[in-house]
């Protein structure tokens, strides 16, 4: 006789298996640089990280030329434009025409590799161009350069390469601050260390202030700390700089020597007798 429980945990299991397929699709993909996982450099694993903080944007741009051309390219950094498709395509190409959809490059054929401002992202392993470029499969390459205070704008399609037998290319760029390198900082040593002297400084005052006010009990100036050997020491600054910047001895006459009032004669009343009224 069969046990009751086995149909429950039967469904149970299907359940678990359900969910787990879901989330597994929920779970975007993300760039797979050509090659082994075992041989990807260190380089291009932190360039990926980098370019993460693009990954949830989506670009747009149209292109129209004539009547006979008129196309939208989609792209994501380091994800598929279409997760629900499972072809991998991180760059696409849709006819406004006939809505036909091309994959120009997939995200698990990526490159990736960077110069002083600027990062380059390369998708391979795009549908065949049929009869041009002798049939191989498309590529993107898209340029992300350096613009500080942008997170990504300026997303364009500068040439397609197709007039060629190998090697063909679309070229897009783009304008990201995650290419750009890391600020170096401007201070010079002398700056950091007039920093540190002036930190010394108030903490001395402050400290030293809080210290006399606190626990001595000092009032006025007298809170001011070390406040005597500052005075004497200012006497001695003004004494010294009297010293040395009198240009002539302490016991020199003075060239100009003052009227004394014993100098000053008595002016005869007769002087003024004209300003007497008649």
């Amino acid at each position: 006789m069969s046990s009751p429980c086995h149909p429950s945990a039967v469904l149970l299991v299907f359940m678990a298996l359900a969910v787990g397929v879901g989330a597994e699709q929920l779970k975007e993909r993300s760039c797979d640089v050509i090659g082994d996982e075992s041989s990807e450099s260190q380089m291009e694993r932190a360039l990926l990280k980098k370019l993460e903080p693009l990954s949830q944007i989506r670009f747009n741009v149209t292109v129209e030329k004539g009547k006979t051309e008129n196309y939208i390219y989609q792209f994501r950094v380091c994800r598929e434009v279409n997760s629900t498709l499972h072809d991998f395509g991180g760059l696409v190409q849709t006819d406004r025409q006939n809505g036909k959809t091309t994959v120009i490059g997939r995200i698990n054929e990526t490159q990736v590799f960077n110069g002083s401002d600027w990062i380059m992202l390369i998708y391979k392993g795009g549908d065949s161009y049929g009869r041009h470029c002798s049939g191989e499969k498309r590529r993107a390459a898209i340029m992300i350069s350096c613009k500080r205070g942008v997170t990504a704008s300026s997303f364009s399609i500068i040439s397609e390469e197709r007039e060629k037998e190998q090697d063909c290319f679309y070229l897009f760029e783009m304008d990201s601050s995650v290419a750009c390198p890391a600020e170096d900082s401007h201070l010079s040593v002398g700056s950091i260390l007039l920093i540190i002297f002036a930190s010394l400084i108030a903490v001395y005052i402050i400290g030293g202030f809080l210290y006399q006010r606190l626990v001595v009990g000092a009032k006025g100036m007298e809170q001011f700390p070390h406040f005597a050997f500052w005075q004497d020491l200012g006497n001695l600054v003004a004494d010294g700089c009297d010293f040395v910047c009198r240009s002539k001895p302490r016991n020199a006459p003075a060239a100009y020597r003052g009227v004394g009032d014993d100098q000053l004669g008595e002016e005869s009343e007769e002087r003024d007798d004209h300003l007497l009224p008649m």
